[in-house]
């Protein structure tokens, strides 16, 4: 059978396509099936796409979707189903925790719940045989019923390399994760939605061996392909003791140098000179607001804004470079709490920052809590999962009161940037062009 995924892009060009996608290419290749990723640009008009994927004459199209993809995805398929008998099936974020409205979007055909390798290979085997696919665990028929959840794979390490050719990486650059799962009850993130949709059927948090991770990274090694290594993992600084042995495999194998995800509760002085001795280059952490009340009765995360000005003195002090994540117009904010973020953000002086308008994503607390509260307004379904203006309709916070602090955040970030330039004479108009380009796409 010929699986063909479609990577849906939205606004931003990605720096790599959809990791699902690879685990389940390189877990089906060795059964017989082809597996293959088609980038799908805003620029592709429908035409030209379904003269693509005729020409390609997959068995099967599959799309790993987020919410930020889901417009255009449903949009994309509707157009390629009018042309084309092929059937769809879409896993991911979005799937996995609005699997009703996907099935309802004309042209899928499937919805995969939760991990997709042993689902994907299933499905392919039964539409090789003319079987039937209700009854396939994790796999949602168009008008059937729930299905039935496998376990999650168990060991991690039973999990095959990802397949490098579905990701699109730069040369040299190398995209890893070392675990699933996360223990963190953060209310504006699906990570932690994932032990719920997984109770009763085993532990969805587990983590690679070091041997493994380091076997992957031998073999990138040796064909050639290995520079720099990005940890996709949401928190890479969970369970000390295996990043400690890590960095000292590492350190003595590789070397490498390689960037990471981390919590500022999960590191200290002593962990942030371990990971610089051993190649880290890069930390992002999110601190997402600056008011503490925020963090610890919305977002559920009770950590002290002296704990962000010790971590990030800290982290740099090892030589690390520092980014920062912050978030606005989240349910509870008031124009205080948002002052309080920016002006956070100007004192930790990151060597480079995000800031997102919070988007309420399905599979997380605070879209219950959205939904409930009335602050959805009632075509939130056809709105663009964006970062730049708020959907939410906030109590005591006005759509313009976060508009206008994101524009602060786009000043104070070119101020930052202004202050650091030391390129060519005039680079300093591109600079900005660019901030305010990223800006305007949110």
């Amino acid at each position: 059978m010929h699986l063909l995924f479609l990577e849906i892009d939205t606004e931003r060009d990605w720096a790599v396509a959809s990791i699902g996608a690879a685990f389940i290419a390189a877990y089906v290749r060795p059964h017989g099936h082809r597996v293959e990723m088609l980038r799908v640009p805003p620029t592709m008009a429908a035409g030209e796409l379904v003269a693509e994927i005729r020409g390609r004459r997959p068995d099967l199209l599959g799309l790993s979707l987020t919410s930020r993809q889901w417009l255009r995805a449903r949009s994309v398929v509707r157009e390629i189903r009018r042309e084309l008998d092929v059937p769809v099936v879409a896993g991911g974020l979005q799937p996995t925790f609005l699997p009703e409205e996907v099935l309802a979007s004309p042209g899928f055909d499937y919805v995969c719940l939760g991990e997709g390798e042993a689902a994907a290979l299933d499905l392919l085997e039964a539409l090789e045989d003319g079987a039937p696919i209700e009854g396939i665990d994790n796999i949602w028929v168009r008008g059937g019923e729930r299905p039935a959840l496998r376990p999650p794979i168990e060991p991690l390490d039973a999990v095959l390399f990802l397949a490098r050719d579905m990701m699109d990486e730069p040369p040299g650059v190398v995209h890893m994760t070392t675990q699933r799962g996360c223990p963190f009850p953060c209310t504006y993130c699906a990570a932690r939605n994932f032990n719920q949709l997984y109770r009763g059927t085993g532990n969805y948090g587990r983590r690679r061996s070091h041997d493994n991770v380091l076997a992957e990274l031998a073999g990138l090694a040796e064909a050639g392909g290995l520079s720099y290594v990005i940890f996709l993992d949401d928190t890479f600084t969970i369970q000390r003791r295996w990043v400690e042995e890590f960095c000292r495999l590492h350190g003595e194998r590789f070397g490498t140098p390689f960037s990471l995800h981390a919590r500022v509760e999960t590191v200290d002085q002593p962990l942030l000179e371990t990971l610089a001795a051993a190649g880290c280059r890069h930390i992002t952490y999110g601190v997402e607001s600056g008011s503490y009340r925020i963090r610890k009765e919305v977002m559920h995360r009770p950590v002290h804004n002296q704990r962000f000005r010790d971590v990030f003195a800290w982290t740099r002090e090892a030589g690390i470079m520092v980014t920062a994540n912050y978030m606005l117009g989240i349910p509870g904010e008031t124009r205080e709490d948002l002052e309080m973020t920016l002006a956070l953000a100007e004192e930790l002086d990151a060597y480079d920052f995000g800031y997102f308008v919070f988007y309420p994503y399905p599979g997380t607390q605070l879209f219950e809590v959205c939904r409930e509260a009335g602050y959805l307004p009632e075509d939130f379904h056809r709105l663009p999962a964006r970062h730049n203006e708020s959907v939410l309709d906030l109590p005591g916070l006005t759509r313009d009161d976060v508009a206008e602090l994101y524009d602060r955040f786009t000043e104070l970030r070119e101020r930052l940037y202004l202050g650091r330039y030391a390129g060519p004479a005039g680079g300093e108009a591109g600079v900005v062009d660019d901030i305010r380009r990223l800006a305007a796409m949110g």
